[in-house]
């Protein structure tokens, strides 16, 4: 789940220490309806990037494992793996 922090004033202090405890986002008022709209977009954004990388990468180790699995097994057929 992403976290926007919505502060009322800025305050590097205060951003680094949100993003320190896992904020996502950090919005500053008064808010502008869009600006918090747009960090949120950004956020489910950035989480489907991760969630097709993480497909991507779980595709690729799954493809090489087939693909090395007939090496292993005969290996350990013919006693070299034991």
């Amino acid at each position: 789940m992403a976290k926007i922090i919505i502060a009322g004033y800025l305050s590097l202090q205060n951003a680094v220490q949100a993003v320190d405890n896992g904020a996502d986002g950090y919005v500053i008022k008064p808010l502008d309806l869009g600006q918090p709209t747009g960090t949120v977009r950004e956020q489910l954004k950035k989480r489907e990037a991760r969630r097709y990388s993480e497909e991507k990468v779980k595709e690729f180790i799954e493809t090489r494992a087939r693909e090395k699995e007939p090496h292993f097994l005969n290996a350990c057929d013919a006693g070299s793996i034991k």
